[in-house]
């Protein structure tokens, strides 16, 4: 089966309806703004990271599942690198550290919601 990327009812795998399509969509899109208010508000992304977890079951077999484990992704390495940096930042290395990571967040986070705005899954399957 070939998959039409810029239609997004026609990427759902699973037979699942368009509705659901385009609430998984919308609970996506909602996940990549949590990510992105949590450069200033840093408890948004565990609201994320909760809602992609609640939400994962109803997203496998649709092209969206891919954005749903890049996100979570996100989380889980951004979450690690920033204990990292701040363990570390008592020998000033952990600053460059959590500089890198703000800046790997923000284009994880872009590019997840640029290919979600082209109706693109996250990885090629």
């Amino acid at each position: 089966m070939t998959v039409d990327y810029t239609n997004p009812v026609s990427q759902n795998t699973n037979g699942s309806d368009p509705e659901k399509i385009r609430s998984l969509r919308t609970i996506v899109t909602v996940v990549y703004a949590l990510q992105a208010i949590a450069f200033f508000v840093g408890l948004t992304s565990i609201v994320g990271i909760v809602i992609n977890y609640i939400k994962l079951s109803e997203a496998q077999g649709t092209w969206l599942a891919s954005h749903f484990r890049w996100q979570m992704r996100t989380f889980w390495f951004a979450l690690l690198w920033f204990v990292v940096g701040f363990i570390t930042t008592f020998i000033l290395i952990g600053y460059a550290i959590m500089f890198a990571n703000v800046i790997w967040m923000i284009y994880r986070v872009a590019k997840g919601w640029l290919r979600l705005n082209d109706n693109k899954p996250m990885y090629e399957v």
